[in-house]
């Protein structure tokens, strides 16, 4: 038997599988945490690309706005915003005129506990902070894309700053091919109805993970970043640890392609064969937050199943399902055919969720591992479950046979399995 330990929550849960059936772990190849994120956030602030420096660009008197990720992302805030505020201190901005927006998106309001957290206390103690409302009343209009259309509408505040700072990670998304970069502008300080309109596109077959090239969720977010006019970004892409392994300063775009090249090196993973079984974690808290979030793991566990296969999802999932439209969809839709005509015809977030799952739901069975009761699991989101992730397991053998490979995938939010060109065909991605 080989044991493997999975991310679950805050802790971690341990699955045996038979040695004569694990294929082995998908994971990213990993490099190690810089011994100083401090002093490597202050490089890349000093080595900046495709722009001046930030105390260069600001100047005494300016009112400015830095974007930092909202609860739903692990990403590291509180290592780069003081080393921005120093940076703009340097230029003469003083704290009371510098605001720490929260970008939600389409996400509920940071609470101040998360604050503390997501920034840390001395950041708060120094400046205002504010949690972005996509509904609010008076988002700033900015401009329509050629890419889609797209009216942009921003974040008051945001709009209206002197300075405009983007900070974020650049990791896998499975519909804008990439997180980071422009995404920090939409959606993050996006109303609702231009994230909307943009999310639409998720139906394109080239909006999918690892693909910006052809992508127009990702193009279009670009061209609305730019009518947003941010002056300066900081991405950090980080290992599954979360450790800082590098971080990027500049330009918007140029800072972005930085980071993508090297989410490929460590997280687009080759394999030989799928398997038909996955056992999946989305790699803990709080990328298992909800099942809205979790799900990821789900889409990228889908490129290393057979058609047919079984995934087992461990996620515990302690703020269910996470997302009301999501939960209407999968109530109200019974195919995946009217969800793309409702997605088409009038696009709510959420709603593309509910279609990733159906999706996939029609090519794998999936086994749920979580705290959502199975009212919801089983009769609302279709899934099979389970208690314990080896009772999980035992089910997945009793499907796909005693004899199926297991692949197991402890970090399936940020991890993507690119299988060897000759399999390629077997199973297309639920994007």
């Amino acid at each position: 038997m080989v044991d493997v330990w999975l991310p679950y929550g805050r802790t971690e849960v341990c699955t045996r599988i038979p040695t004569r059936n694990f294929l082995g772990m998908i994971e990213p190849k990993e490099k190690p945490g810089v011994a100083d994120p401090r002093v490597e956030v202050e490089r890349a602030l000093n080595e900046p690309v495709g722009t001046k420096k930030l105390r260069e660009i600001a100047k005494a008197g300016d009112k400015a706005a830095v974007v930092v990720d909202d609860a739903t992302r692990a990403t590291p805030s509180y290592l780069m915003v003081p080393a921005i505020l120093d940076e703009l201190n340097k230029a003469g901005v003083k704290d009371e005129d510098i605001t720490v927006i929260f970008g939600c998106g389409t996400h509920r309001s940071v609470t101040p506990e998360e604050m503390k957290t997501l920034v840390g206390e001395e950041t708060l103690e120094r400046v205002k902070t504010i949690s972005h409302d996509c509904r609010a009343k008076d988002l700033v209009y900015v401009g329509k894309t050629n890419t889609l259309g797209t009216k942009v509408y921003v974040n008051k505040v945001f709009a209206e700053a002197d300075v405009k700072v983007l900070t974020g990670d650049v990791g896998l998304h499975y519909y804008a091919g990439y997180g980071g970069g422009r995404k920090s502008v939409l959606p993050a300080v996006s109303g609702v109805e231009t994230i909307r309109h943009n999310h639409a596109s998720l139906l394109h077959p080239k909006a999918r993970t690892g693909i910006l090239e052809g992508n127009p969720v990702h193009e279009d977010m670009v061209e609305s970043a730019r009518l947003a006019e941010p002056d300066f970004i900081l991405n950090i892409v980080t290992n599954s640890k979360g450790e800082m392994v590098r971080a990027f300063a500049g330009d918007l775009e140029e800072v972005h392609a930085e980071g993508v090249r090297l989410v490929d090196e460590m997280y687009k993973v080759p394999i030989e064969r799928r398997a038909k079984i996955v056992v999946v974690s989305p790699g803990g808290h709080p990328f298992d937050i909800d099942l809205f979030q979790a799900y990821k793991g789900v889409d990228c566990a889908l490129r290393a199943v057979k058609r047919g296969g079984v995934i087992v999802w461990v996620a515990e999932c302690p703020e269910g399902h996470g997302n009301q439209v999501f939960y209407e969809w999968m109530t109200k839709f019974k195919e995946s055919k009217r969800m793309e005509t409702e997605i088409k015809r009038r696009f709510k977030i959420g709603g593309h969720k509910a279609y990733y799952l159906l999706k996939a739901l029609q090519k794998v069975k999936i086994i749920l591992v979580s705290t959502l009761p199975d009212y919801y699991a089983a009769n609302v989101f279709r899934l099979k479950t389970a208690k314990a992730v080896n009772d999980a397991l035992h089910n997945a053998f009793n499907i796909a046979g005693k004899d199926a490979k297991v692949w197991v995938m402890p970090h399936g939010n940020v991890t993507l399995p690119v299988v060897k060109a000759a399999e390629l065909p077997t199973i297309p991605s639920s994007g």
